[in-house]
């Protein structure tokens, strides 16, 4: 299971100096396929390739590799998944919380326009700014105005709004510690993700290698040390260029 070889293989993954992690230049599922297909295509050329200096021991190994990625670049689409759901639910509502926080400080400001020292306080709760302070913000609004409620009462402002403020208050410190833990924990998911392909990478290069040594002059096992990804975007570029040059060539006759 792809979550075993995740938990066998973290330490391994971990333990690779991240000034040799490599980024992926295909799509993973391409590349986990491609390493599946090599798993499959050295069983027979196992003699010729150890001859070769091939520690057999990293293909015994390319199953759980291929395990540890798969389920690593999971685990960091379920992070990015949700960090971009989290943030969307912000973009849509944070734009209300803080039409509350101001609404609630004009208010505030004109019911107790008599009283300098709850005026005051309205000051020190409006300074500052930045997310975490309009959340601050609307608990301090609705501490302030509970214990303060008949001359925001006589205003029209009900104890019904403080609710609200408060409310709101909890439900945006959530969801923008949500935002900012998942953008931690979305970068570390990622980094491990890309630590996962470069060991793997190390044991599909270091065969392919041996595969491509070995078989120089046969064509037909040299092919399957080839990655197929790119031999197939270099044909599409080559009948690209073809297709160019023959257009180049009609419009110069003409």
């Amino acid at each position: 299971m792809s979550s075993a070889d995740y938990a066998a293989k973290l330490a391994d993954i971990q333990a690779i100096d991240p000034q040799n992690m490599q980024k992926p230049n295909m799509p993973i599922k391409v590349y986990l396929q491609e390493a599946e297909n090599i798993v499959d295509w050295v069983q027979q050329d196992q003699a010729q390739l150890q001859s070769a200096g091939l520690d057999w021991a990293l293909v015994q190994d390319l199953p759980a590799r291929i395990g540890a990625l798969r389920e690593a670049e999971s685990i960091w689409f379920k992070e990015r998944f949700g960090r971009e759901e989290a943030q969307q639910q912000w973009d849509q509502d944070a734009p209300v919380a803080y039409a509350l926080r101001d609404q609630l400080l004009r208010a505030m400001r004109y019911a107790y326009r008599r009283d300098s020292s709850l005026l005051k306080r309205v000051a020190d709760i409006a300074a500052g700014s930045g997310h975490a302070d309009m959340i601050q913000d609307l608990n301090d609004i609705a501490t302030l105005g509970r214990a303060n409620a008949e001359p925001l009462a006589a205003i029209g402002v009900m104890a019904e709004e403080l609710d609200q403020a408060a409310a709101s208050a909890d439900t945006m410190a959530e969801l923008l510690a949500q935002v900012n833990g998942e953008r931690a924990d979305g970068n570390r998911a990622r980094i491990i993700r890309d630590l996962a392909y470069t060991h793997l990478k190390e044991a599909v290069d270091e065969i392919r290698d041996a595969g491509q040594y070995v078989f120089w002059d046969n064509e037909a096992r040299l092919e399957g040390y080839y990655g197929k990804y790119f031999q197939a975007a270099n044909a599409r570029r080559a009948a690209r260029n073809d297709a160019s040059s023959t257009e180049s060539s009609q419009e110069s006759t003409l």
